[in-house]
């Protein structure tokens, strides 16, 4: 869980600073951040799928998984799911400020949390102790607090909460499955996440092409499966 508690201490750290010095901070220096967050992660995606020992099944995984995500609409429900949280407690609270809070509480806990990253860098580090990619995403929740905060508030800060039960329980449930996956299921598992990883940075950071990573999501579980079954066929 070392990730998810880094991950915690920037969205409070971004949010701090966000309540104070957010308004101050030039749309330049924002963009450029970005920028550098978004090569960044492009680059560790590439990184980990250098990984794989066979990209045939990398290829196949993402091939299946991302059918199967069109075909489910995992990334249409993920957001349709935010909207709904959103617009049901904005409409349960009438007073401005706590509206205001609940907004900026719940517009952060959606935003780090319904995504990839959160999910792949949680398995990741339950299950290799490896929270690179996590601290990649602490880095970009960090400044993204810092912008909410400024302008939503308190609320912000207290999406922490909410990382440590969701990214905190994804990190102990990979745990405990540990036993049961093969070095080699992980290789292939990373590898396809970096794949999914580079689709962010271009599509989500670096605003190149837009691609419904959140439908590849279905990609992690088949990985590790094919190479089971491949290693059950020997």
């Amino acid at each position: 869980m070392t990730g998810t508690i880094i991950n915690i201490i920037t969205v409070i750290l971004g949010s701090i600073l966000g309540l104070f010095f957010g308004s101050k901070l030039p749309e330049r220096v924002r963009d450029t951040v970005l920028s550098v967050l978004g090569l960044f992660t492009l680059a560790l995606g590439i990184q980990m799928f250098l990984q794989t020992s066979n990209a045939l099944i990398v290829l196949a995984a993402l091939l299946i998984g991302a059918i199967l995500g069109e075909w489910w609409r995992i990334e249409d429900r993920l957001e349709n799911f935010g909207d709904q949280l959103r617009n049901t407690f904005s409409r349960s609270f009438k007073n401005q400020d706590l509206s205001r809070f609940v907004e900026g509480f719940l517009t952060a806990s959606i935003l780090f949390c319904v995504g990839p990253i959160a999910i792949l860098g949680s398995i990741q580090d339950g299950l290799t102790g490896d929270y690179s990619l996590l601290a990649t995403k602490a880095v970009m929740d960090g400044f993204a607090a810092l912008a909410f905060a400024s302008t939503m508030g308190i609320g912000v800060a207290f999406s922490s909460l909410i990382l440590l039960v969701f990214q905190g329980g994804l990190s102990l449930l990979a745990t405990q499955v540990q036993g049961t996956v093969t070095p080699a299921m992980i290789s292939e598992m990373s590898a396809t996440g970096g794949v999914i990883l580079a689709g962010i940075a271009i599509s989500n950071i670096l605003n190149i092409r837009k691609i419904h990573t959140g439908n590849f999501l279905p990609a992690l579980i088949l990985a590790p499966l094919f190479v089971f079954l491949l290693e059950l066929l020997g």
